[in-house]
């Protein structure tokens, strides 16, 4: 136990890299502390807000702040997460996506990806497990009761914290009128990780995101994708042809992770059908039910302190 504290208390410190001669020392109101890591699209730094609170600042490289589609992307990512209110999607904080530097922030989540997890430590079991499953399920009720979906729901948009599951990133979300960002040139999205109606040319759904609950949570539950691993077009054959490998999965798990990836949309159950059955057992074949943390009561850790709830068994 006293190991297991020690662990949590060098954890606690958010894992950044120096600022760079190039980067800036200040966005907006938020003084940075270092960086948090980097993508195609922009760098997300550990800043201290004027209140001493710690939060996470995105913002747009700036060999890309001047490009429209770049700054209207980004313009469109704040939209969606002023629109989001719910536990398991971070605060947000604030933003100016007309800055020379362009940049949002949110409050900072502490934890590692799911696929940082996965990839480092593991598989998820037991109520670590059944946990993420209902709060991203959770997540995704309240990010389309916003009127919003998230298009890119995938490992490592998902942070592990000790509150419990909070999903990330809503670079590429459209609303559920139909409305979005979009752009020329094929569908937005990671590979193996897009639904087989976007694939075939259709718009991103809520029952979109709930596909790729199905694939997270199997992911989770396994350690892999679904539908296997190889190049872009291999993946995308699999999703097409309904090619899911669910074998692993714990059997409270199996019959919604398989409702979610049906391929008609209209056939996939809405966020709260999953968190119904992830709740009254109705997932089990047999008698058993899956033990699940109420998806609103804080997923606290309290109970020990010195271990994390989602790092298994």
């Amino acid at each position: 136990m006293a190991r297991l504290r020690h662990e949590r208390r060098k954890s606690d410190s958010p894992p950044t890299r120096p600022l760079g001669a190039h980067d800036p020392v200040r966005l907006g109101p938020h003084r940075l502390l270092g960086r948090l890591g980097s993508g195609g699209m922009g760098t997300v730094y550990l800043g201290r807000s004027r209140f001493g609170r710690l939060v996470a600042v995105k913002a747009v490289h700036p060999e890309l702040a001047d490009e429209p589609e770049f700054r209207a992307r980004f313009a469109w990512e704040v939209g969606a997460l002023r629109r989001v209110r719910g536990p398991f999607v971070p605060r947000f904080v604030g933003a100016d996506p007309q800055a020379e530097m362009p940049w949002l922030a949110t409050a900072y989540v502490p934890g590692p990806t799911l696929r940082g997890q996965v990839k480092g430590v593991g598989r998820l079991l037991g109520g670590a497990l059944t946990g993420v499953a209902a709060g991203v399920a959770a997540a995704l009720a309240d990010i389309h009761r916003a009127g919003v979906v998230h298009s890119d729901l995938k490992p490592s948009n998902v942070v592990l914290s000790p509150g419990g599951p909070r999903i990330l990133d809503f670079g590429i979300a459209r609303t559920l009128d139909g409305t979005a960002y979009t752009r020329t040139g094929g569908v937005m999205g990671t590979p193996g990780w897009i639904a087989p109606e976007r694939l075939r040319g259709a718009p991103a759904t809520a029952a979109s995101d709930v596909f790729a609950w199905g694939q997270l949570t199997a992911y989770a539950a396994t350690g892999r994708n679904p539908f296997g691993r190889g190049n872009p077009e291999a993946l995308t054959q699999r999703v097409l042809r309904g090619e899911a490998d669910l074998t692993g999965i714990p059997e409270e798990l199996v019959v919604p992770v398989r409702a979610a990836l049906v391929e008609p949309p209209g056939y996939r159950p809405s966020p709260a059908q999953i968190l119904h059955l992830l709740r009254t057992g109705g997932g089990t074949t047999g008698t058993g039910r899956a033990t699940v943390p109420a998806a609103r009561a804080g997923w606290s850790a309290e109970r020990d302190p010195g271990r994390s709830p989602w790092l298994g068994g």
